[in-house]
């Protein structure tokens, strides 16, 4: 049985390494764009939710980019802490910020992609970009992300920032997400423009205002916690022109401050990634423990069959880790040694996420729950 197993596991990851091979090699470093300093207005969109400690420095860090025709909508999600203050405090000292506070949460609507359909009311940009409270940018960012977009006459531009974290375990985790999100949902076809797979960013989604409103706004996605990604999936399967690229040194986000939080965190968009489906939840488990954390145990085996294609296992899927972790992150891809303990880790997250969200009756997101049935119907 492991023979056969593993056979057909080395057959996979040869079809994932030679679509990761072709699939990076079109992925775009936004650093190494020339930058569009004048042009229409762009409206950035950012809504918080109790971001008192993050929402000042980020807002900050856009204040100061090089491309100089924007406006900021920043939306006060029903946040019970100094994040409305924060945000008045930005607009006195910018005419070019401007606030919106949401009270109530209107049926049928999740907090965030409510917030952000409620700024693009707003919005005059012929470009909206919508980028979260946590984001940092420097000084070029914009810039050299809008002279991409027109450039390449985009509908959709996301970019892929540099995942902070502070310790190495977490460190670890973030690099094994990467790794799994790149095989399992294939970011980079989205620039294929023969492909009907897409991909979305929270940190950054770069949006025509035509294209978005032509598209349905957040409203085709209202009840997603995963709103980034399901945004630029089902712009393009709906086909409009899109691009992911990376931005390693012009975007970042701590994404979690430790493992408990990414733990916390994941428990929101998990469940919801795998459709809401128990069958999905033991697919995903049993997968990432064959591919990641049994063939590191057999390696040993007293089968020298098994052992070899155990061995044949780690070495194939080894050199996708570390082409995705070079490629889409900053962290070092000798984190590779700690795989299997990683990827239990992550089924952990994975197990812990799919229970809590069954046991509440739904996902618990900034302090509200939302209904699991409710969920389900807008699946």
């Amino acid at each position: 049985m492991l023979t056969i197993l593993f056979s057909m596991g080395i057959l996979v990851w040869i079809v994932f390494l030679l679509d990761g091979l072709l699939g990076l090699r079109k992925m775009d470093a936004l650093e190494a764009e020339e930058s569009l300093e004048n042009g229409p207005l762009l409206s950035v969109i950012v809504a918080a939710r109790n971001e008192e400690i993050q929402i000042k420095d980020s807002v900050l860090s856009q204040l100061e980019q090089t491309y100089r025709n924007i406006e900021w909508i920043l939306v006060n999600d029903r946040s019970t802490d100094a994040t409305g203050l924060i945000m008045e405090e930005l607009k006195k000292e910018d005419m070019r910020v401007s606030v919106i506070h949401i009270e109530e949460l209107p049926e049928g609507w999740l907090g965030k992609n409510n917030a952000l359909y409620r700024g693009f009311l707003q919005a005059s940009g012929k470009w909206i970009l919508f980028t979260d409270a946590d984001v940092k940018f420097e000084k070029q960012a914009f810039a050299k992300a809008l002279h991409y977009f027109e450039r390449h006459k985009l509908d959709h531009l996301t970019a892929a920032p540099n995942l902070s974290a502070k310790n190495f375990w977490l460190k670890s985790f973030v690099a094994f997400f990467m790794f799994g999100f790149s095989y399992f949902k294939r970011p980079w076809a989205a620039n294929n423009p023969k492909s009907k797979i897409g991909t979305g960013i929270g940190a950054f989604n770069l949006v025509t205002k035509k294209a978005y409103e032509s598209f349905g706004t957040h409203e085709m996605v209202k009840m997603r916690p995963d709103d980034d990604l399901q945004l630029g999936m089902r712009m393009k399967q709906s086909g409009y022109r899109q691009r992911i690229v990376t931005a390693l040194r012009l975007i970042e986000v701590e994404w979690y401050g430790s493992l408990q939080e990414a733990f916390v965190g994941l428990e929101k968009n998990t469940f919801a990634g795998l459709h809401y489906r128990v069958s999905m939840v033991f697919f995903a488990v049993f997968g990432v423990f064959i591919t990641n954390v049994l063939p590191f145990i057999t390696i040993f085996s007293s089968d020298k069959i098994v052992a070899m294609l155990s061995l044949g296992v780690i070495f194939l899927s080894g050199i996708h880790y570390v082409l995705v972790i070079k490629k889409m992150t900053i962290f070092s891809p000798a984190m590779f040694l700690v795989l299997p303990v990683t990827a239990l880790l992550f089924i952990y997250s994975i197990i812990r996420a799919s229970w809590l969200t069954y046991k509440r009756g739904g996902i618990m997101w900034r302090g509200t729950l939302y209904k699991l049935s409710e969920l389900r119907e807008k699946e």
